[in-house]
Order: C-alpha cells, then structure tokens, then sequence
C-alpha cells in the first residue's frame, strides 16, 4: 500500500461514499470492513434531495435513482383520529425548489450502488473481516491495529464504523451511546398482503401518543417497507433482534383500528433500540478524523442519518484533495459540518417529541399548526435541509 493511501475503517454507506469521493480526487484509500462480506442489514430509507446532491458529486447519481421509487407525498396522518393531518407534495414544484427528488430505497440497494461503484475504482481497495480495534499515529502516518494483531499503516484514518465506534471511543472517549427508550420494529409486506386501502405512493407517517407507524412502497412498488416504533424504556442498546408480532403489537393497542391492522400483516419483525449523542465538536485526533454516526449519531425521526453521512463524505474529501495541510483539511471539514449535523441530531429528537409522539394539547397544538401550513410554507421550513447548503462550499 502507497504512503498516500488514506484508511478508512467501516464499509458502510459513509466508508463507501468517503472512498469514492476521494477518488475523485486522485486520492486512494482503502477500505477496512469488519464483516465477512461487504453488504447493508435493514430495509427501506428515505433519501431527500440534499443525498442527490451528494450522489452526483460522487458520481452514481443516474445508478441511485434507477434504484429509487419517487413517492407523490410525505403523509402525516393521526394515528388516534385516523385522520390526515397534513401533505408535503413531493412534485416537479418541490423539485424545482431543491434542485432533486425526494425517494425511497432499499438500504442494500443503495449501499450496492455505491459498492459497485468503488470496486471499479483502481483507487478504491477493499477489505473484509477486518475489525479495526485501536490505532497509533507519528508525525506522518497513523496505523491501525486490526483484531487479530495486524497492523496497517497509511496517510490517515477516517473513522466511520457507526455508533458504536472503537476509533470514536480513542478520539473523544464518551463511553456508550445515549439509550432513548424508544425501539423501532421492521418488517417488509408483500404488496398483495397491504390493506389495499393504505396501498399509498406516499411515506406515510401515523403518529400517536408515544408510538408511530411508517409505511412506504420499496423495490418498484413490490413490497411495503414497515417502521413503527413506540416508548418502552429499553434500558440498552440492541440492533436486528427478532421479535414476535405480538410484542410489536403491545405498543400500538390504544390506536385507530386502521393503521393497527397494518401490524397484522408485518412478518419477520426485528428490533432496535434507538441510541443517539449529544453533538461533539472534538472529531479530529491528529491524523484521525471521525464521519457520519461515528462523529454524530442521530435519532431516525429526521431521516438524515444516511444522507448527513453522505454529505460528510464528500465535504471531507474536497477538502483533503483541496488543502496540502492535513490539520487544515481536518479543520475545515469539521468546521463546515458541525452546526449543519448538530442541527440535524437535535432537530431529530424535538422531531420524535412534538411531531412523532405527543398526545393531548401537543398533539392538538401539532395538528393546528400543521394543517394551516402550505406547501410552500412547509418548503421555506425545509429549504435549510435540502436546499443544498450542506455541500455548497465545496461544490460550486
């Protein structure tokens, strides 16, 4: 490996698109993956248009949207009332506005995108069971320590090996992730076995005391992507465990009968405990620096983890092929991102309390607010997500 190679420990969505932006750039990298093969867990996700601008700066913009399906609306709908209480139209007006679409995708589809894209980079090494477990540095390279003892050297290490990451613990040190009680369920219905009712090109979100339902079509319209959720004081994390339906079931029994039904037909339930921190401006360790939920993990209510990831990616590697000073690069990257992903961290959990999940005169007060908002209105709300400020010092 070339003294210029950059490590990047992590292989998923953020890793991949850190790779490839470097290679943008003429810069090599290589990727260390701790799993035996490289592929995403998960299901369906929501990508805005601020991840389309990510996409195409990385160069698979035309491949991410051949995966794509380009839902007609973001549908908040009451979860006690069965009633809707308002519809973001996600039509040529709002991509006129942002410049992109609004979508949703396979988790696996759209980490493929971005694998195929980097495994025909001459620039772009990967590897697999390779669990990176510490790492030292000198004045001019760092050297990661792999599970087995291995050690491997290169100019720099980009952490970006999720929340739960060994190469954060050694920058910041924060111990475990803030736990929030919530868990979140997922499963994927056959079309054929949703209430043909609810059979909506929307991303539906029913929301009600403590709990909500997220439903949304996936692969072509084939299947549902299912995400609900509901407060049960998880006391620690826990990531894909399987569940039976009934205790899915437990936290949605005081709701309308018509979007419980949906949880009927949800097969193969698994679990998360939901977990996030408390924005962290200290990413940067020498020749270290830390990307997407490895720097700032966030609660799933904004739909932005994948995307802010994304954005990273490409901020973090314009800069490291812009600036000769690696501290310099490091320090504009983390300058141009922190407000921007702490913003986004804290907005996901006032999202979770005052959109998702309040009852009584919260819940009242949402629905007023929301329902005498228009279109536009709720654009000049959003136009700081997806309008592109996120990348634009370093894309123009």
């Amino acid at each position: 490996m070339n003294n210029d190679t950059i490590i990047i420990a992590g292989g998923g969505i953020g890793g991949l698109a850190a790779a490839l932006g470097l290679a943008r750039q003429g810069i090599p990298s290589l990727v260390l993956e701790q799993a035996p093969e490289l592929g995403e867990i998960g299901a369906g996700i929501q990508i805005g248009p601020n991840a389309f601008h990510a996409f195409d700066y990385l160069g698979v913009g035309d491949e991410a949207r051949a995966k794509a399906v380009y839902i007609d609306n973001l549908l908040l709908m009451d979860a006690m009332e069965d009633r809707r209480i308002a519809a973001i139209p996600l039509d040529e007006a709002f991509r006129a506005r942002f410049n992109n679409p609004y979508a949703v995708v396979h988790r696996a589809d759209l980490h493929k995108v971005l694998l195929d894209a980097c495994e025909a980079n001459v620039l772009v090494e990967l590897r697999t069971d390779s669990r990176v477990v510490d790492y030292t540095q000198d004045a001019t390279s760092a050297t990661v320590i792999l599970a087995d003892g291995e050690r491997v050297t290169g100019k720099c290490l980009i952490g970006a090996e999720g929340l739960k990451s060994p190469i954060r613990q050694k920058v910041i040190g924060d111990g475990e992730p803030r736990v929030s009680g919530h868990t979140t369920y997922r499963s994927v219905i056959p079309t054929a076995q949703m209430p043909e009712e609810l059979r909506w090109n929307a991303a539906t979100l029913w929301a009600g005391p403590k709990c909500h339902i997220v439903h949304y079509p996936l692969k072509g319209g084939e299947v549902y992507n299912l995400v609900v959720t509901y407060h049960n004081d998880a006391p620690e994390p826990v990531a894909g465990k399987p569940v039976t339906r009934e205790e899915v079931y437990r936290g949605f029994a005081h709701i309308a009968e018509r979007p419980r039904q949906i949880i009927e037909h949800g097969q193969d339930w698994k679990m998360w405990v939901l977990c996030d921190r408390d924005p962290n401006d200290h990413w940067i360790d020498g020749r270290v620096v830390l990307l997407g939920d490895a720097a700032h993990p966030m609660l799933q209510y904004m739909a932005q983890g994948a995307c802010m990831a994304m954005e990273d990616a490409v901020c973090l590697s314009y800069h490291l092929g812009h600036k000769a000073d690696l501290a310099d690069a490091f320090l504009a990257y983390r300058d141009d991102r922190f407000a921007r992903t702490a913003r986004v961290q804290t907005y996901s959990r006032l999202m979770g309390e005052y959109i998702y999940h309040p009852d009584g005169g919260k819940a009242a007060m949402r629905n007023a607010t929301l329902r005498a908002m228009s279109p536009e209105d709720f654009y000049d709300r959003i136009e700081w997500l997806y309008g592109g400020s996120g990348l634009s010092n370093v894309t123009q």
